[in-house]
């Protein structure tokens, strides 16, 4: 009896200290009182109306998910999958080599494309997330138990709790680009992936959207499991698999229009041409339009139709097989779109930007960004590096531009090529790149990145990347010479890093703490062996 009293004495306790809920109420969601004001004045402005022969021309963006920078031809004669819709546009444009996202993960990324900000000015920092550890046993057994490798828990004393996560998102302080073509007369759609808030009452066309089909989460299905004629594979090189197939077209992974949860049998990258041509159509000739084709291709999980797969059947890596597979048609999606335009004679009325929302998801073992370090997650090249192209009137076409570049751009670079006027109220991070391109001069000075513990800057020639979990090094690279950051020259160049960390110290005081922490560390191993941690 002493010896059973005696354990629940020791065990009471060890329980209380392992299962003890982390979930806090002091986790808030903080918008700008200001700018949520300024907003809405803003919004209630009336514009004057232009003359029919005054018609602005109409916007299409398109969105690629997780797709890499060497994964194409693009960039490469050695690019995995040819992609002549991809190029046909670049053909037409500006083809920017040395474009960066805000961010290396899908929806703080997208964020600041819809904005033309930086994520971090408005707290949207980390990835938006549908699950925080519960306590400490939790934990330990992830840690210690399920082999996660590369990811681990990251644990803290306090985690928001369920209803918080709900209101994770875009602030309705920020004014989006769909805001403001509405405001000026432009119809909206959004069809694809959303990804920038949680929460029905923080709906797409809350944020300026006349329509939107698609789903809110990171990922859905392209097809219900088991379709006839589709391929779906089950990646066991990636841990996160498992959860990407679970969620099925549940929740946030359903299919809907417009706020209605709908059934969709059709293979999604084509279900969303379906929708762009049909919002066009629905846009009529009186009006210009404003759509965002927000593509999840290729993000997991991954399915494609089998012909497609026989494609490159010649590919003995079954992952890498339906990863070409996907881009492959992802391709040819786009190209019945710009064939739609070019039939109705819009094409050359059309303002066309693409981009991919981060570079390659290495973790998946689909892609190795082809010797570009890192991969999505990641600051280094291979995660915030990605492909963009720009055209319509006052762009050349055919064009290479090699300074560095933002996603920002695209909005700001947009709305002067519409001749909208940006909202006054704010700070705007993109630039204006018409100008740049036809001058050949660099658009930006500095490209900066902040994702929890990790910090970068981009400079003209340079690259800094530290951290302050790890503590080690700062790592600098000359770009123009070492473009698969191999050569740290920290050591050596201590004035260039003296002033990188001045200018990223001054950028850095502009920003706002992150809204929400991170859940997980994701550890990049470099060919050298080193780990170099980062927050998703």
């Amino acid at each position: 009896m002493r010896i059973l009293l005696l354990a629940l004495v020791l065990l009471l306790p060890l329980a209380a200290y392992l299962f003890y809920p982390l979930q806090s109420d002091e986790f808030k969601i903080v918008e700008n009182a200001k700018l949520l004001e300024t907003k809405a004045a803003y919004l209630g402005r009336e514009v004057p109306q232009l003359s029919d022969t005054m018609r602005r021309p109409n916007v299409l963006w398109i969105m690629a998910d997780d797709l890499g920078y060497y994964d194409t031809d693009l960039y490469s004669a050695e690019g995995y999958v040819e992609t002549p819709n991809i190029r046909r546009i670049a053909e037409g444009g500006v083809k920017f080599t040395n474009a960066y996202v805000t961010s290396p993960l899908c929806s703080p990324s997208r964020a600041s494309v819809l904005t033309g900000r930086y994520n971090q000015r408005f707290g949207f920092e980390h990835q938006l997330h549908d699950r925080y550890l519960r306590n400490r046993m939790e934990y330990y057994g992830f840690k210690y138990i399920i082999d996660s490798r590369p990811w681990d828990p990251q644990y803290k004393t306090e985690v928001p709790s369920a209803d918080f996560m709900e209101q994770m998102g875009l602030p309705r302080s920020e004014v989006t680009a769909a805001e403001i073509f509405r405001k000026h007369g432009y119809r909206t759609g959004l069809t694809g992936k959303w990804h920038v808030t949680k929460s029905q009452d923080n709906a797409p066309t809350d944020f300026g959207f006349d329509e939107f089909y698609g789903f809110y989460s990171s990922h859905s299905l392209y097809s219900p499991e088991g379709t006839d004629g589709i391929v779906d594979v089950h990646n066991d090189k990636d841990w996160t698999d498992d959860y990407i197939w679970s969620g099925q077209r549940n929740g946030r992974q359903a299919i809907q229009r417009n706020g209605k949860i709908i059934t969709e049998e059709r293979y999604l990258t084509t279900a969303i041409t379906d929708e762009s041509i049909a919002f066009v159509e629905s846009a009529g000739k009186d009006q210009p339009f404003f759509l965002f084709a927000s593509y999840n291709a290729p993000h997991t999980p991954f399915q494609a139709p089998s012909a497609y797969m026989e494609k490159y059947s010649d590919e003995e890596d079954i992952v890498k097989q339906v990863y070409y597979a996907m881009i492959k048609c992802l391709d040819d999606e786009i190209g019945r779109l710009l064939d739609h335009l070019e039939a109705k004679g819009l094409l050359e009325h059309t303002i066309i930007g693409f981009v991919s929302d981060n570079g390659g998801a290495a973790y998946t073992f689909a892609t190795d960004n082809q010797g570009l370090k890192g991969g999505k997650i990641t600051n280094f090249e291979g995660g915030v590096k990605v492909p963009m192209i720009m055209s319509g009137p006052g762009l050349p076409g055919d064009t290479e531009y090699n300074f560095p570049t933002s996603a920002t751009d695209l909005l700001v670079t947009t709305l002067a090529m519409t001749d909208i006027d940006l909202p006054s109220d704010r700070i705007y991070d993109g630039a204006d790149l018409t100008t740049f391109v036809q001058q050949g001069e660099p658009a930006h000075d500095y490209i900066y990145f902040r994702k929890g513990y990790n910090y970068g800057i981009r400079s003209l020639d340079h690259k800094m990347t530290w951290n302050s979990w790890t503590q080690r090094d700062t790592l600098l690279f000359e770009l123009g010479i070492d473009p698969y950051e191999r050569q740290n020259k920290f050591q050596s160049s201590r004035e260039i890093t003296q002033a990188l960390m001045a200018a990223y110290e001054s950028w850095d005081q502009q920003m706002m703490v992150p809204q929400w922490p991170s859940v997980i560390h994701f550890n990049f191993t470099d060919g050298d062996g080193t780990i170099y941690p980062f927050e998703n």
